[in-house]
């Protein structure tokens, strides 16, 4: 299979542009709140931490492997390039979904790091500028929510 290079070395300079964004991000709210002991409610300190977190591993992870994907075929390893850039496609894990855990409102930096991954949606599987879009508007955290027998059944009731 032939890979564009040009697209994956443009993924990849913006991934690394929101990774440097978010990890910003974590690094402001960690000396903010401390510790992520206590109430572990939607939106709270703790939530919040552990929201950006996913953010800025799913897209640290993200980034791997589209360097990984380019490496591979820079080198002319046509198989481990195919598989690599199948992994590079897939929709970075905890991104949007970190956003769920985090208080309102999000910081311009974490908006505008979303905004950029978003912009990215034509390359990654599935519809993940939708997702980001969904999450971006919330008006409050949504994760973990308040009655976990009304969100499964909310789950289970959701249109695939």
């Amino acid at each position: 299979m032939i890979h564009d290079l040009t697209e994956l070395g443009r993924v990849g300079r913006v991934l690394n542009e929101v990774l440097k964004l978010l990890a910003g991000e974590q690094k402001r709210l960690e000396q903010q709140h401390g510790p992520r002991y206590g109430d572990s409610s939607a939106g709270s300190p703790g939530q919040t931490l552990h929201g950006i977190g996913e953010l800025t591993s799913g897209v640290h992870d993200a980034l791997k492997h589209v360097a990984l994907a380019t490496g591979y075929i820079s080198l002319g390893l046509d198989a481990r390039a195919d598989h690599a850039v199948g992994l590079a496609r897939m929709k970075p894990v905890g991104v949007p979904s970190g956003v769920d855990r985090m208080a309102r409102p999000l910081s311009d930096a974490t908006v505008g790091a979303l905004e950029m991954i978003r912009d990215l949606s034509e390359f990654f599987d599935g519809d993940f500028g939708l997702a980001i879009d969904v999450a971006l508007a919330a008006p409050q955290a949504t994760y973990p929510p308040e009655d976990w027998a009304a969100y499964q059944q909310q789950q289970r009731d959701r249109p695939e």
